[in-house]
């Protein structure tokens, strides 16, 4: 694996990652997010689905969530997840576990941490853990780790023992790493973790780099967890202990507002599972982020026809639902939608948008049939992975700042 940085402003990286996989003809853009999964499946399409839509990216993440309860099927295949599960064309980024998911704290050891499927909670040791990956055979995966500072305001003695418990089970990761076979062509990446204290933070980032890793994940920085700004300071104390040579991934974060600031703070990749997150909801994703927009959307936006109103309060939404709703997106099982006969974004070239009216997506959310959620999905996919093209190409014309305007308030 060999990174490449073509542009570098302030702490922004736009780059890319040569000689990925086993055969080392993969490669991968950045910055970039991975492709979101479940069992090794996009949640609502099929292959041939997927293999439709643009600018997908060229790394899938697993988790372990949701291939743990697999191990003994994976086992016996002996050929991993890739060939198990038709991710031919792929590389593999293993994680412990699923962002898109809410997880108890309380079940992290200094042996073991836990990760829950549909069969409940299942306590891994390093050994198992490790065992676990030889199943999956993933190019890229990171190191068991203990992530519960997440929650807000943990003390800091809890802090201080997640570091040297991530920094211990990293050690222990590595021993076994290069004694597996199955394992000699991934790379493990070390976890940064650290809750909100700076410097238990600076002490992880600077253990973790002085470790034979191929690249690192900063964990607990979820949306939930902190501010933005919180996390920004944090992001970039981290990475001035990182080398520059090695990709960094971010968890937990998705939201487009907070990419952008997380990029400027020097990540490099980011989860896939805000799309999904998005079509759960019964939203679709409607944010503008091109530099050069579509004509047909020019003329709309000109002559007012493409202004959004504050989606409303529907009466049998929960108020968690709500809450978690962001600006980017349309709640399009509003009553508003039942008589709109425009694409979700007028200008989307997806089969959604071209095929498609909000009318109608409105009407399959409120039958509940399950095309709503497949059609959702494609739009929401090819909106997000579009974003982080054009997001791309704004890094290397020198337009990042007019890129942000028209991400956060549809103009430049």
């Amino acid at each position: 694996m060999r990174l490449e940085l073509c542009r570098v402003l302030q702490q922004c990286r736009r780059g890319v990652l040569l000689d990925l996989g086993n055969s080392g003809v993969h490669s991968l853009e950045l910055p970039g997010c991975l492709l979101y999964t479940r069992c090794g499946t996009v949640p609502h399409l099929t292959h041939h689905t997927l293999s439709t839509l643009k600018h997908l990216p060229a790394a899938t993440q697993l988790t372990l969530d949701s291939l743990g309860e697999h191990q003994e099927v994976l086992e016996e295949f002996q050929e991993g997840v890739r060939r198990f599960a038709g991710l031919n064309d792929t590389l593999l980024f293993c994680s412990l576990h699923d962002s898109a998911v809410h997880h108890p704290p309380g079940y992290t050891t200094n042996k073991t941490v836990s990760v829950w499927g549909s069969g409940g909670r299942m306590e891994l040791t390093v050994a198992q853990y490790m065992a676990l990956q030889k199943a999956i055979r993933p190019n890229w995966y990171q190191s068991m780790a203990d992530g519960e500072t997440r929650q807000l305001n943990p003390a800091r003695k809890r802090v201080c023992k997640a570091v040297d418990r991530t920094l211990s089970h990293l050690d222990e990761c590595l021993s076994l790493h290069f004694k597996t076979e199955e394992l000699s062509g991934a790379e493990i990446f070390g976890v940064v973790e650290g809750g909100d204290v700076s410097e238990e933070r600076v002490r992880s980032a600077r253990e973790t780099a002085k470790r034979p890793v191929g690249g690192f994940v900063l964990d607990g920085f979820h949306t939930a967890a902190m501010s933005q700004e919180l996390r920004s300071q944090l992001i970039t104390a981290v990475v001035k202990e990182l080398p520059e040579n090695k990709p960094r991934i971010l968890l937990g974060v998705g939201h487009p507002e907070e990419v952008l600031a997380c990029v400027e703070a020097g990540i490099d990749l980011f989860e896939g599972f805000f799309p999904f997150q998005v079509t759960e909801r019964g939203c679709a994703l409607s944010f503008s982020y091109t530099l050069d927009p579509n004509p047909e959307r020019t003329v709309f936006e000109r002559n007012g026809s493409e202004v959004e109103e504050i989606p409303q309060h529907r009466e049998n939404e929960t108020q968690e639902n709500w809450e978690q709703m962001t600006r980017f997106e349309i709640n399009l099982k509003d009553k508003r939608y039942q008589d709109d006969f425009r694409p979700l974004v007028v200008g989307c070239g997806c089969y959604c948008c071209r095929s498609h009216q909000r009318a109608y997506l409105h009407h399959l959310l409120m039958t509940n049939e399950l095309l709503a959620g497949v059609l959702l999905m494609v739009h929401n996919l090819e909106h997000y992975c579009g974003f982080f093209c054009s997001l791309r190409g704004a890094l290397e014309s020198g337009r990042l700042d007019a890129f942000k305007r028209m991400v956060l308030h549809g103009r430049v």
